[in-house]
């Protein structure tokens, strides 16, 4: 399966909205990492947001202070969630296992 090919306006309004959402996701890591949001918060805004919603649940994890990759995939694999997956594909269960184990481990 091959890709249309873009004209370069539309390559250039597609980079665009890459950036975008990846400053999105930089500053919601970086409000976690601060303290100005929640675990909690930023899950929920996943189910509005499509920038979050196509977080790495990892990714979310390593922004919490002291949480390295390793110590990530530990939590993950402990909770159920497989390596890939993205904040839009969690479960209920498993957003509010992730939440529970999260805001009593490291109180975020």
């Amino acid at each position: 399966m091959t890709l249309k090919a873009l004209s370069p306006e539309e390559r250039s309004d597609a980079l665009e909205k890459a950036a975008r959402a990846r400053a999105r996701r930089a500053l919601a890591k970086e409000q976690l990492r601060s303290g100005e949001l929640s675990i909690a918060r930023l899950i929920k805004s996943a189910q509005t947001d499509e920038a979050i919603a196509r977080m790495r649940v990892s990714e979310l994890i390593e922004a919490v202070p002291g949480i390295g990759p390793v110590r990530a995939a530990a939590i993950m694999a402990e909770i159920g969630i497989a390596p890939s997956r993205r904040l839009r594909g969690l479960g209920i269960h498993q957003s509010r296992s992730l939440i529970d184990f999260m805001e009593d481990k490291y109180s975020v």
